[in-house]
């Protein structure tokens, strides 16, 4: 059974026109059912799925004559004389692909669509040959609104935070509050997701964590030290909602500023790590700040360290943030601080697992000294004040 994701709407619009198709997103997100469903949609029976991580599938694109590509595909029920539609899943496996995509682009009627785990091997392997020729969506794990359709519960999400704030209701909160506590525990991949049980949970957990390591790591990242890289992503797992610290990052690892840096930049160009920027209306001061750690997913982060809930509870949140915009933190040295902003809305967001009207207050007169426009704090439990929105409507 096929879950749909919310992914969908944004790609079938660009599903007739000529330009390539790449989805890209950690390992075990579901890009390759979001592959299966647009497959069965597309009306035709000129189409081919191959999975590149096969060394069969592989040899169909090893010639020297690109031609003879095309004659191979014909080979699998490709007819020339119609557009085709070929799918490639984990188009990473097979660098040296892309010259023989733009040749059969360039000579030939075929739609493409490719999977990828790595933006940070994406954006090498694609040359500049490619550009105007490709659109990118990005794949994550499920938000809690998706999460629940998985569930089997529709629940309707508006983007609108002032209606979040009006339509929150207790019946609502007490029906969607269990299942965030698991989401909390568990996170959002799909195949922790339908798990039927925890120690399966745990489990699947491991096992993507390992394929992250053993695929993305040690295959494209080429680093020297692996002991120390791991070392690293453990501190990291352990400094959810915390400032980057990259001098003190390297001197509890043992390596060089210069390496951290390589290291983090891995981890974000393959969905493992999230930076969010300090607020201000300088850019060079906010390229400059420090900027604050969060993880791709709740259940790695609980299922291989520590954390307290309240640093859990912010990394969910800004997980389920992310659809809305571009995010950044504020804090002045005299401590007033904003834990979100989200900036194209004006938005102000204050992260508490319970809060009072004071410090909804204090949200605001901060905001409002920001020009920011709106205030509300997320909590985890339900408060029937304005201003108050819980985390099961994010």
């Amino acid at each position: 059974m096929y879950y749909p994701r919310k992914i969908l709407d944004k790609i079938r619009p660009y599903l007739n026109q000529k330009e390539i198709i790449v989805l890209t997103g950690m390992r075990r997100v579901g890009k390759t059912t979001v592959y299966r469903i647009l497959f069965d949609e597309i009306k035709s029976n000129n189409k081919i799925f191959l999975d590149l991580e096969n060394p069969l599938n592989q040899k169909i694109f090893e010639e020297i004559n690109y031609d003879n590509v095309w004659l191979n595909l014909q080979r699998l029920n490709i007819n020339p004389k119609e557009k085709a539609y070929i799918f490639l899943d984990e188009i990473g496996a097979m660098p040296k692909i892309v010259k023989v995509i733009k040749y059969l682009f360039d000579h030939y009627n075929i739609k493409f669509f490719f999977t990828g785990s790595s933006s940070f091997y994406l954006k090498n392997l694609f040359p500049e040959s490619l550009a105007g020729r490709k659109f990118t969506f990005e794949l994550y794990p499920l938000d809690f609104e998706e999460f629940l359709i998985f569930k089997g519960i529709k629940e309707k999400f508006t983007q609108d935070f002032n209606q979040k704030d009006k339509d929150k209701n207790l019946i609502t909160y007490e029906k969607l509050a269990r299942l965030y506590d698991e989401y909390l525990e568990y996170g959002g991949f799909p195949q922790v997701v339908l798990a039927q049980n925890s120690e399966l949970k745990k489990m699947a957990l491991e096992d993507i964590f390992k394929s992250y390591f053993e695929k993305d790591v040690k295959i494209l990242a080429d680093f020297k030290n692996l002991n120390a890289f791991r070392d690293l992503l453990i501190l990291l797992l352990e400094r959810v909602g915390a400032k980057l610290d990259i001098s003190k990052l390297a001197s509890e690892v043992g390596v060089s500023r210069a390496t951290v840096h390589n290291y983090i930049s891995f981890l974000k160009e393959t969905y493992f790590l999230n930076l969010v920027p300090a607020y201000s209306k300088s850019l060079d001061r906010q390229v400059s700040s420090a900027k604050k750690v969060y993880l791709c997913d709740t259940g790695l982060i609980n299922r291989f360290v520590k954390v307290n809930e309240g640093s859990l509870f912010e990394n969910s949140v800004y997980l389920n943030l992310k659809k809305y915009g571009k995010i950044s933190y504020f804090q002045k040295r005299n401590g007033a601080e904003i834990d979100f902003i989200l900036e194209d809305k004006k938005i102000a967001l204050e992260v508490k697992k319970t809060a009072a009207i004071q410090d909804y207050n204090r949200l605001k007169k901060v905001a409002l000294s920001l020009g920011l426009t709106h205030s509300y704090i997320i909590t985890k439990k339900f408060i029937d004040k304005k201003g108050f929105i819980p985390a099961v409507l994010i």
